[in-house]
C-alpha cells in the first residue's frame, strides 16, 4: 500500500497545460489591437458558457463552471459513480477552447483561436475511472478545500496580468515575447486549469499542487 501511494504522488497531475514558445517574430498588428481581434471568438465562447466570461485569465475556467457538464456530473458521481465518457469528451473540448481563446487574448500566440483544432496551445486532461479513482462524496466539498488556490491565485493572476502588458510592449518594439515573463504566464494558467480539473471537471481527487510547473 506504501508503494502505491507513493508511486501515486510521483506520477504526473492528470491535468497538463503547455503552449508552444513562439520563438519568430509576432505580428505587431494584430498584437497592437488584440483587445479588440479577440472580440469575435470571444463572443462564441461567451454564448457556451452561458454569457459569463471572466478577463481574468486566473479564474477564466472557473467560469467554465457553466459551460462544461458540472451539477449533472457531482449527481451522477453522487449517485451512480460513473463519470459518462461524452460528458468528459465534451469538458475537454470546451476547456481546450478556452485556453485557446484565453491563450491567444494573452498574447502567447497570434494565431486566431480554433474552434476544434489543437494549434499550439496543449491541454490534456486524463479521463478517469469513476469508481476507483474518484470519491462520491469529495466533489460536494472540493470547491471549498480549494480556497487556498483561489487566494494564491488572485495575487498570481494580477502579477501574470502585469506581465502581458509588459509584453505587449515588448512585442510592439521587438517582435517577440521575452521567454520569462511568457513561462510565468503559462505556469500561472497551467495553476488554473489544475484547479480547474480538480474543483469543475472533477477529473481527479488529487489535491493540486502549489506550483507554475
Amino acid at each position: 500500500m506504501k508503494e502505491v501511494s507513493m508511486s501515486t504522488q510521483s506520477s504526473p497531475y492528470p491535468v497538463t497545460f503547455s503552449v508552444d514558445y513562439p520563438d519568430r517574430n509576432l505580428n505587431r498588428l494584430t498584437s497592437f489591437f488584440r483587445i479588440f481581434t479577440v472580440i469575435p471568438i470571444l463572443i462564441i465562447i461567451c454564448l457556451l458558457a452561458s454569457g459569463q466570461c471572466d478577463w481574468d485569465h486566473g479564474k477564466w475556467d472557473a467560469g467554465f463552471a457553466t459551460a462544461v457538464v458540472f451539477l449533472p456530473l457531482v449527481l451522477m458521481l453522487l449517485f451512480r459513480q460513473k463519470y459518462p465518457r461524452w460528458w468528459f469528451d465534451w469538458n475537454l473540448a470546451i476547456s481546450r477552447f478556452g485556453a485557446r481563446v484565453c491563450s491567444y487574448f494573452m498574447l502567447l500566440r497570434d494565431e486566431y483561436p480554433s474552434t476544434d483544432e489543437e494549434q499550439a496551445v496543449h491541454l490534456d486532461i486524463t479521463y478517469p475511472d469513476a469508481q476507483k479513482d474518484i470519491n462520491r462524496w469529495l466533489p460536494l466539498v472540493k470547491w471549498f478545500l480549494a480556497i487556498p488556490h483561489y487566494i494564491v491565485l488572485a495575487f498570481l493572476s494580477i502579477a501574470a496580468f502585469v506581465c502581458v502588458i509588459i509584453a505587449w510592449f515588448a512585442i510592439l518594439f521587438t517582435g517577440r515575447y521575452p521567454k520569462g515573463l511568457f513561462d510565468f504566464v503559462v505556469g500561472v494558467s497551467r495553476w488554473g486549469y489544475r484547479v480547474m480539473g480538480y474543483v469543475c471537471v472533477l477529473v481527479t481527487d488529487r489535491y493540486p499542487p502549489f506550483s507554475t510547473i
